[in-house]
């Protein structure tokens, strides 16, 4: 499993419509928008977790820098915490 950061993300977007648009460049295992604990809302980010390596990487490629709405989207390999 790949997982992928997704950033920049337009406030409206749902975790399904996140996977279709990873779906384009592979099989989705998982999508998901963080939500603000306080408010409810969308923290304008999110991970996608791709079961390909390198089905997640041309996914990166295609999707890092593209616009979604009005929104320049920033996507790469999602780092650990540490």
């Amino acid at each position: 499993m790949t997982n992928v950061y997704v950033g920049n993300l337009p406030f409206t977007i749902t975790d399904s419509k996140l996977q279709e648009l990873f779906e384009e460049y592979g099989t989705v295992h998982m999508a998901r928008i963080v939500i603000d604990r306080a408010t409810s809302k969308s923290r304008g980010f999110g991970f996608v977790e791709m079961t390909d390596s390198s089905q997640a990487m041309a996914a990166i490629e295609a999707l890092d820098g593209s616009r979604l709405g009005d929104r320049e989207l920033t996507v790469n390999e999602a780092r650990t915490r540490s």
